[in-house]
């Protein structure tokens, strides 16, 4: 389980939420906030290059949540699995050079979808049970690797609205049954209330994760309606959508996740103002809709109170 030292729930910008940012703005804009932890993707990591990336970040005083993103383990052709795990090592090496123990992973989708990502696959081959097996397959593939070099693959399931494209796994309890071969400190999960908030199981499953000690991270944005056009861009920020923080992050809090909250947000309008005022108004309602109910359930262990 992730632990942070100092003060519990420190709040993290995902870069993912300023994508109009450099790695240094992103940085400096964080900075400026007050905020000490910052969630990094890796096409921004790579345009300056690690090594460099890692000083930025450091230099600026603050500590990376965690990096996004690995996965994509679906591919069915020889050629571009074998690419898909070398650039998941990648990712390993990345992380662990950033300092973070945390590489998100989402897994992939089906090859009939590829095309919809820019990648080639079957557009015949709908085969969802398949899948699912390759991403198992590519998991133990990568457990060594990353074991080596002491990084979690922390599993993020989807919104099943996404199981098409982007992620075959769509519950908390299916990347938990997927985790459970490998040891806790190798492979976890992450929650994002984005992508789970509907589950029927969801208390029992963070219960779960808390339980098995794989409950790597905690991501945090609003569910908005109408859908976008892009299905991609319907998160919003906390309190604009109908997710409801206060249970989700007491079942976090209570299953003894004490380590940061990212805020990871994906919106046409929140991506085109200015940062700061991303960064003051999601500071802002971390403050009120998260951030109470986290800190009065840390002292209720899951199934107490």
């Amino acid at each position: 389980m992730s632990t942070t030292p100092g003060t519990d729930f420190p709040l993290s910008l995902n870069t993912g939420t300023t994508p109009r940012l450099t790695l240094r703005e992103a940085v400096e804009a964080t900075a400026a906030a007050g905020l000490e932890q910052i969630g990094v993707w890796r096409h921004r990591v790579e345009e300056v290059g690690t090594e460099r990336a890692a000083r930025i970040i450091t230099e600026a005083g603050l500590t990376v949540s965690s990096l996004c993103r690995g996965g994509f383990l679906t591919a069915t052709g020889e050629a571009e699995r074998a690419a898909a795990l070398e650039s998941n090592r990648a990712a390993i090496r990345e992380a662990a050079e950033l300092g973070t123990r945390n590489l998100i992973m989402v897994v992939g989708g089906l090859p009939s979808a590829a095309h919809v990502l820019g990648a080639e696959g079957d557009r015949e081959d709908r085969d969802l049970l398949a899948a699912r097996q390759r991403v198992a397959d590519g998991i133990e593939a990568l457990v060594p690797y990353a074991a080596e070099h002491d990084v979690c693959l922390v599993l993020e399931p989807l919104h099943p609205m996404y199981a098409a494209e982007r992620a075959v796994l769509s519950t908390l309890g299916q990347a938990l049954d997927l985790a459970a071969p490998y040891p806790a400190r190798t492979v976890g999960v992450v929650v994002d209330t984005f992508h789970v908030w509907w589950d029927p199981q969801l208390q029992q499953q963070v219960a779960r994760a808390g339980q098995e000690g794989r409950l790597a991270s905690y991501q945090v944005c609003d569910f908005n309606l109408p859908i976008a056009a892009d299905a991609l861009l319907s998160r919003g920020m906390m309190g604009d959508g109908h997710v409801d923080f206060a249970t989700i992050s007491g079942w976090v809090a209570e299953a003894g996740y004490r380590g940061p909250v990212e805020v990871e947000i994906f919106n046409a309008d929140i991506h085109a103002q200015p940062a700061d005022r991303t960064l003051a108004t999601m500071t802002e309602r971390y403050q009120r809709l998260v951030l109470p109910a986290l800190r009065s359930r840390a002292g209720h262990p899951a199934g107490v109170g």
